[in-house]
């Protein structure tokens, strides 16, 4: 195996249990489409004591077929612990991250792949023009970017939390992800701003959640705003 691949696809993997089986094998057959050179890693991080299976089911998937690699540690966080975990144990120079519950378009990932290879940009991410996942998450976004907008005017992002977002190796080494929760993205948007690195988005459907409820409730808002009028204050 390759122990420094081009390119990394690290995927959240958080209480898919079964789904993140043909999930994660349509990733590994786009790769395989984009560049020989790759591994994909499956964060499948878990709550000690919980009935989840996807730590025993990543896990599986990663001894049959080496390029996967499994993390399956016990949780210290909530999403931006899990991102800066898979973050930190990707290897490749170009390093990309979706979430494993299905409502990201996987070919999305291709896209953001050619565009940092054949163009000058530290990041390349999507934005959520359409949305089926039900009106209080689009309202909860709508909120959460316009008071982004307000607080952070010089980041000029459609959509701040939207995924796959890809990374050169450059730009992820030297950014600093304090955040266990939600802001991770919020912060990865405010760091590469701050290091003056062009990023650049573009427009994807964002399918309807299945399998499961979502995880962010309507008052995950209210720890949005208060994350960024902290981080927008304290000068972090």
């Amino acid at each position: 195996m390759n122990d420094h691949p081009e390119l990394s696809i690290v995927i959240l993997c958080y209480r898919s249990e079964e789904q993140i089986i043909g999930f994660s094998q349509k990733v590994k057959e786009l790769a395989k489409k984009l560049t020989d050179s790759f591994e994909i890693v499956l964060v499948g991080n878990y709550v000690e004591g919980s009935v989840d299976r996807t730590k025993e089911i990543v896990e599986n998937i990663a001894l049959e077929d080496p390029i996967y690699k499994s993390i399956c540690k016990p949780k210290k966080g909530m999403m931006g612990w899990d991102m800066k975990e898979g973050l930190s144990f990707a290897k490749g120079d170009l390093i990309c991250v979706i979430d494993g519950d299905g409502q990201f378009p996987i070919e999305s990932i291709a896209q953001c792949y050619e565009k940092i290879k054949t163009e000058d940009f530290g990041l390349v991410k999507t934005y959520r023009k359409k949305r089926n996942d039900g009106g209080y998450r689009k309202l909860i976004s709508v909120i959460y970017n316009l008071v982004f907008a307000i607080l952070f005017p010089g980041v000029r992002s459609k959509d701040v939390n939207s995924k796959p977002k890809i990374f050169t190796r450059d730009l992820l080494d030297n950014l600093v992800l304090t955040s266990d929760d939600w802001f991770i993205d919020a912060e990865i948007m405010i760091n590469t701003n701050k290091l003056g690195i062009k990023f650049y988005e573009f427009p994807i459907e964002f399918y309807e959640l299945h399998g499961r409820v979502s995880f962010v409730k309507f008052s995950a808002i209210f720890e949005f705003i208060r994350n960024l009028i902290y981080y927008r204050f304290k000068g972090k």
